[in-house]
């Protein structure tokens, strides 16, 4: 079994209260986890209004297939939400 995770330091322009954060992210994690059924929250900076720092893990037998998916999920930000960009994206891929 491989399991990959993905820790992305977002910057989210344009936010202006906690309440907007919560409303971009919580759609953002929605549709990533519908699109890639992949695992997403939110694991730090949930104090800072335009930064976040967003975990995702998926489950595989292919250690290629595990980071594929997330390097897709990253593109995949990157195209279609143009309002939040990636700072850092760090993958790592453990075999248990």
């Amino acid at each position: 079994m491989v399991i990959g995770s993905c820790t992305l330091e977002l910057y989210l322009p344009g936010i202006q209260s906690l309440k907007e954060k919560r409303s971009c992210l919580k759609s953002l994690i929605a549709r990533v986890h519908r699109e890639f059924n992949v695992s997403v929250a939110e694991v730090d900076l949930q104090d800072v209004w335009q930064s976040a720092t967003v975990g995702m893990a998926v489950v595989s037998n292919n250690a290629d297939h595990a980071e594929k998916m997330l390097e897709a999920v990253c593109g995949w930000i990157e195209r279609n939400r143009p309002d939040i960009t990636i700072i850092e994206a760090a993958i790592e891929v453990v075999h248990v």
